[in-house]
């Protein structure tokens, strides 16, 4: 029976170790084959390094699986947020003393040490951030989507506006700057937020030429906080598009923490 016993733990550990030594991250449990098939449907300019590099790409991920759930939850034409959700710790950001083009805009309070550091260091340039249009509600957005569709049709309006729950600034994490226009891309506040933001854990939503990836045009004045780590992973992995994070995040964020093994 001992020798038994002795023959099944003398097994298991030779498990382990040939797991450990086949796995691409011996801190998870998943197969090269499984990675494989995860990132399939990503642009091979994409895949194709995740697979070079694999426990490189595993170890930069593995902090994201701690991150809150809406800091990197897809919302999107496919993946809407209920009528019901709403942050409770929004505040004014007029408060604060953060330059706004309404005294009500609003925004998640934990991340208020982040906006007023940003703009500080934006104004350090010379540069001054304008928090133009930051939360709102499932019901605002309905509201705002049918205006643009009784402006512009259906077709046009569902190219710029998202309907009520698509929307990322009803998490209270996404904020549009400036002029809400194309030509902030080419206004010091513009270019400042392109080079800098990420340094601040933003990232811009929807970039140029991406419509048929993000759903949406062109908009280089929405940004979305989804952390500094992220930020990191999304331009060293996935291109720097924010869309083929949270996708494969959300195909993927619960096998890949169910996978990881308790150290």
């Amino acid at each position: 029976m001992r020798k038994f016993s002795s023959f099944v733990i003398a097994s298991l550990a030779l498990s382990g170790a040939l797991w450990a030594q086949s796995a691409p991250d011996p801190t998870f449990r998943i197969s090269l084959g499984q990675l494989t098939a995860w990132v399939a449907d990503l642009p091979p300019s994409i895949a194709g390094p995740i697979l070079a590099h694999p426990r490189e790409f595993l170890e930069d991920y593995k902090p994201l699986l701690s991150l809150p759930w809406d800091q990197m939850v897809l919302v999107d034409k496919g993946h809407a947020l209920p009528e019901t959700y709403a942050p409770r710790d929004l505040v004014r950001l007029s408060r604060y003393g953060l330059y706004t083009s309404r005294p009500t805009e609003e925004m998640r309070k934990e991340i208020v040490p982040v906006l007023l550091e940003m703009s500080r260091s934006a104004r350090k340039d010379g540069v001054r951030l304008k928090f133009s249009s930051c939360y709102r509600s499932w019901a605002y957005q309905r509201y705002l989507f049918q205006h643009y569709v009784n402006e512009d049709g259906l077709a046009t309006a569902e190219r710029y506006s998202a309907r009520p729950g698509q929307s990322q600034h009803q998490l209270g994490l996404a904020a549009d700057f400036g002029s809400i226009t194309p030509e902030f891309a080419k206004t010091a506040e513009g270019k400042w937020m392109d080079a800098h933001a990420e340094e601040f854990g933003f990232s811009l939503s929807y970039p140029q030429g991406l419509e048929s990836v993000t759903g949406y045009m062109w908009e280089p004045w929405h940004f979305r906080y989804i952390g500094k780590e992220a930020c990191q992973v999304q331009k060293k992995w996935f291109g720097d598009i924010q869309q083929y994070l949270l996708v494969f995040n959300n195909e993927h964020a619960k096998e890949l923490k169910a996978s990881l093994l308790k150290p």
